[in-house]
């Protein structure tokens, strides 16, 4: 990967991270069009490692939620030791639950080899971009029940977690998955993309340290200097761009809804059925 190839798909992350269109399925097609090879080891490891690079700036922005321990009193009605115990860190602890269900079915299909297989068809990204674009055009009517109340509990961490698992489909879009099962689950658009933000961090943290583990235990010739410098670029990249289209993205949410990113990804994914169909290169550069 070159330099300016690095720099494009970085930005390319950054904006669509935290954005219900899929980022990683939009790095692919932008690697596509970039003529970065898809089959390369490092390619692959990089799409998952400057991810975790964006995922960063959600403890940048939300500092004081991820490094403040909860001092309030005890509910009166959390009698059991064990809630007692988790009181505190509840916060947390919420993460934990919402992120076993990635663990027990994201592991074992990047292990068979199905979720390496599933990032190399452009297909499945452009089918899933159509499909979760009509979804979206109504998914704002059907789940409109969230309330300002209603706060995340152990059981809508683990659905959430569950509507999570969605987004080992490329194209599917994890934020997506993620909102609409916040939503689902009757939190407020607001509410689920902020705990969609937190459940990303040790998601991904997890996929980058699998990512890394491969890499260290493959072929070294991987970690040349010049690769290394890729992912620390494409990681810095990643990080400031997310930063400034988080915040944004989160108002625009609560305020418009998913409608016109529905839209958005219906263009695209026909865009590019159309081209596979016709046979046109995606290549932008050979």
């Amino acid at each position: 990967m070159t330099l300016l190839q690095t720099i494009i798909i970085s930005i390319i992350e950054g904006l669509t991270e935290f954005l219900p269109v899929s980022s990683t399925g939009h790095m692919i097609i932008t690697q596509k069009l970039l003529g970065v090879p898809a089959n390369d080891e490092f390619v692959h490891a990089f799409t998952f490692i400057i991810q975790f690079g964006a995922i960063l700036s959600v403890v940048c922005l939300y500092w004081k939620r991820f490094f403040q321990i909860d001092h309030t009193p005890v509910p009166a009605d959390e009698k059991s030791k064990f809630k007692r115990f988790i009181h505190p860190i509840r916060f947390y602890w919420l993460l934990f639950v919402g992120v076993i269900p990635a663990f027990i079915i994201g592991l074992p299909a990047k292990k068979s080899g199905l979720l390496d297989w599933l990032l190399e068809s452009v297909w499945a990204v452009a089918i899933m971009l159509v499909v979760g674009g009509i979804f979206m055009l109504y998914c704002d009517k059907i789940f409109n029940k969230g309330k300002e109340e209603n706060q995340i509990t152990e059981k809508r961490a683990i659905r959430i977690g569950l509507f999570q698992c969605l987004s080992l489909i490329p194209g599917t879009s994890r934020s997506m998955a993620t909102i609409v099962g916040g939503m689902a689950s009757g939190l407020t658009r607001k509410r689920a993309a902020e705990f969609s933000f937190f459940l990303a961090v040790p998601t991904m943290a997890g996929a980058t340290v699998l990512d890394m583990y491969d890499l260290l235990n493959s072929d070294s010739t991987w970690a040349s200097a010049h690769n290394l410098t890729m992912l620390a670029v494409g990681c810095v990249v990643s990080f400031i761009v997310a930063l400034l289209a988080m915040k944004w993205f989160v108002n625009f949410l609560a305020k418009y809804g998913f409608k016109w990113f529905g839209w958005y990804r219906i263009i695209v994914g026909l865009i590019i059925i159309i081209m596979l169909l016709c046979d046109i290169p995606l290549n932008m550069v050979d």
